[in-house]
């Protein structure tokens, strides 16, 4: 039988974490019994047990310990099949990924900077779903994204450029919009427009799910930036943003508060950590330079992983 290349990526997760809820929720971003069903299938497909399953433990069985190093090789060697092939026609095109409008000055600033550090290379920019936490780099659709933190760790690395308060967005007639700054509390209870699912922490980042006491209200999801106001401008619900956007996305029939209690939301530059070429390394460093000498910030040092609280790592 031959197995589809996600049922491995399914496996090696699973075989990595020794837990299908984890492997689900904090690797795939996909419920976890979908993903028990498909390991099941490839087990049977198979027609061999690739886990030993009890009430609270997952273990390998003699079987998956032997194919999780094989499985590892040819999902690495396939990566790096797709990268090259991307990259070869992408030819001398750096690709960024985006979720929300960049702004802040970057573009006219880092396409200056590439140009006179590398003149042959062209910038080309690609908005993303907030469905996709990775901001098309796990798919090979762009070579360096902008994005917010948090991002998956492990394959991706990362440097902070920017640093801006949370705020929230409501619709113009809300109550607490004659007020000129609230806090979390105020707002916990109201209905959120969120992030789909799919976005993982990034979703619970913007939701504040660390800073409340209940689970939030979801009235909506929205798939892109100008989705979720919309659907606040309607009166659907309120949503977090930062400081940065409420200025970017400013509109009549919205209202944007600064929320006075919750830590800063960052703004990174991220790319794969295998890919080492020197358009990256320009790209990062311009970002950098860029955005944190607006922000009167140093420049932070990249980071690859997530700290154990699940808040973004690396210096703010």
């Amino acid at each position: 039988m031959d197995a589809h290349l996600r049922d491995l990526r399914y496996f090696v997760a699973v075989a990595e974490e020794l837990s299908f809820t984890k492997a689900a929720t904090e690797r795939l971003f996909i419920s976890q019994p979908a993903l028990s069903k498909q390991i099941r299938k490839l087990e049977n497909a198979l027609r061999l047990q690739l886990f030993e399953r009890a009430r609270r433990t997952v273990t390998l069985t003699a079987a998956g310990a032997a194919m999780l190093p094989k499985a590892r090789a040819l999902l690495a060697e396939w990566d790096d099949t797709m990268r090259v092939v991307a990259q070869a026609a992408r030819g001398r095109t750096l690709t960024v990924g985006f979720q929300t409008r960049i702004g802040r000055g970057l573009i006219a600033d880092v396409t200056e900077a590439m140009a006179a550090l590398l003149p042959e290379w062209k910038l080309s920019f690609r908005q993303v779903s907030w469905g996709d936490p990775t901001v098309g780099l796990g798919r090979d659709e762009v070579d360096v994204a902008i994005a917010w933190l948090p991002v998956p760790g492990g394959e991706l690395s990362w440097q902070v450029v920017a640093v801006e308060d949370r705020w929230v967005a409501l619709p113009v007639g809300h109550p607490l919009a004659a007020r000129t700054s609230v806090t979390f509390a105020e707002v916990a209870g109201e209905p959120f427009v969120a992030l789909p699912a799919t976005a993982g922490p990034l979703r619970d980042f913007w939701l504040a799910t660390d800073h409340r006491e209940d689970e939030p209200r979801i009235a909506a999801e929205a798939e892109t930036a100008e989705e979720t106001f919309e659907a606040v401008a309607s009166g659907l619900g309120v949503s977090l943003l930062s400081a940065g956007n409420a200025e970017i996305y400013h509109r009549d029939d919205l209202a944007c508060r600064p929320v006075t209690d919750l830590p800063p939301s960052e703004l990174a530059v991220v790319w794969r950590t295998t890919d080492d070429r020197k358009a990256i390394r320009v790209f990062v460093e311009a970002c950098s330079r860029c955005l944190c000498a607006v922000a009167g910030q140093p420049a932070s040092s990249p980071s690859s992983a997530p700290s154990p609280a699940g808040e973004p790592s690396g210096p703010a």
